[in-house]
C-alpha cells in the first residue's frame, strides 16, 4: 500500500549543496532559515498557537538522497565511515524512507502579503528547498528524555575544529551570517575518511565560496569568493 504525503513547506537556507551542512539540527544555534509554506497551505489560521512554543519539529524528505533500494546497515559518519551499523539504529539519509527529523528553535513568525506565514527558525540542517512535509511542536514533557541513552553517538560528541579565518576574508561574508559560517566550519564539514592536511575543500554558504584546508585540528580558511 503506498502513502501519499503532501509538501507542506519548503526551507530557505543559505545551503545551495549538501556539503556542510551539519550533520544534526541544533549543532549550530547561529543558523538562521526560513519556512516559506507551499500553496494551499499559506492560511495564518495554520500557525494559530505556534508562537507560544520555543520549538520545533520539521519531518522532511531527504529529496537529494532518493534511492531505489536500501541496505540493512549504513556507515555513519560519526564511527569514521568504517563501521557498519544497522540503518534503524542511525539517521542516515539513506533510508527505505528518505525522511528526516529535526529539532529548530524558532526566532520569528510574520506574516508576509504573498508568501503568508513564514516561520525563521535556527539550527536548522536543511539545504535550501528541501520538501517539508510536516510540523509539530516541540512538547518538553513528552518530548524530553534527560535519562536517554545517546548509544554510539556519544562518541566524540564534543568534537570541534578551530577555526583560523582572516579577518581580509571574513570581511567578504555579510556581518550577519559570519558566526554561523565560523560554527559550521567548526563542526569539520570534510567526509569522515578524509584527513588529507594537503586537500583543500569548498563549501558554498550564502552565496559565497569558501575555500579551507585542516591540519591537527585546526581549520584555516585561504579564499572567499562571491557565487
Amino acid at each position: 500500500m503506498e502513502v501519499s504525503m503532501q509538501i507542506v513547506a519548503r526551507i530557505r537556507s543559505d545551503f545551495k549543496t549538501k556539503f556542510g551542512i551539519p550533520r544534526q539540527s541544533g549543532l549550530v544555534g547561529e543558523l538562521e532559515a526560513d519556512i516559506v509554506f507551499e500553496e494551499p497551505y499559506r492560511d495564518p489560521n495554520a500557525v494559530r498557537g505556534l508562537e507560544d512554543f520555543s520549538h520545533i519539529w520539521l519531518i522532511w524528505q531527504f529529496s537529494e538522497a532518493v534511492r531505489s533500494g536500501w541496505s540493512p546497515t549504513v556507515k555513519p559518519p560519526r564511527l569514521g565511515g568504517n563501521t557498519r551499523m544497522g540503518v534503524f539504529a542511525t539517521r542516515s539519509p539513506f533510508r527505505p524512507s528518505p525522511v528526516g527529523l529535526s529539532c529548530v528553535r524558532i526566532k520569528e513568525i510574520r506574516t508576509d502579503p504573498v508568501l503568508g506565514p513564514v516561520i525563521r527558525v535556527l539550527g536548522a540542517d536543511l539545504m535550501d528547498g528541501t520538501p517539508i512535509l510536516d510540523i509539530k511542536p516541540y512538547v518538553p514533557y513528552a518530548d524530553c528524555h534527560p535519562d536517554a541513552k545517546e548509544g554510539f553517538t556519544g562518541q566524540n560528541r564534543d568534537y570541534t575544529l578551530q577555526v583560523e579565518f582572516p579577518a581580509c576574508l571574513l570581511e567578504k561574508i555579510p556581518q550577519d551570517r559570519r558566526e554561523a559560517l565560523k560554527g559550521v566550519l567548526s563542526q569539520d564539514p570534510r567526509p569522515s575518511y578524509q584527513h588529507d592536511p594537503e586537500r583543500s575543500y569548498g563549501l558554498t554558504f550564502a552565496g559565497f565560496d569558501v575555500r579551507f584546508r585542516v591540519k591537527d585540528g585546526i581549520l584555516t580558511v585561504f579564499e572567499v569568493e562571491k557565487v
